[in-house]
């Protein structure tokens, strides 16, 4: 399991990278915090559904149904997920 909190924003981005490349065979060097899921990676809501439930595997917290359905980009995943370790007030 990964621990999201003992990772910074680079390192969280770059985990994300990997995932992504290794899950739908895209290329890592194409890939920016820019990417779109969905335009430039091709990634259909299946794809983004198998994402989340890996994202809930390797990390043991659940992406919320409203924060999932903002999700765009490869940054707005890592925020989504760094959004996960901050307390909740």
């Amino acid at each position: 399991m990964i621990d999201l909190t003992t990772m910074g924003s680079t390192e969280l981005q770059a985990w994300v990278i990997d995932l992504l490349a290794e899950m739908f065979e895209l290329d890592k060097a194409t890939l920016t915090a820019d990417s779109n899921l969905y335009e430039d990676l091709d990634i259909d809501s299946i794809d983004a559904v198998d994402l989340a439930v890996k994202l809930k595997q390797l990390t043991g917290k659940r992406l919320q149904p409203e924060v999932f359905k903002t999700i765009r980009t490869i940054g707005d995943v890592v925020d989504a997920l760094a959004g996960m370790t901050e307390p909740v007030a």
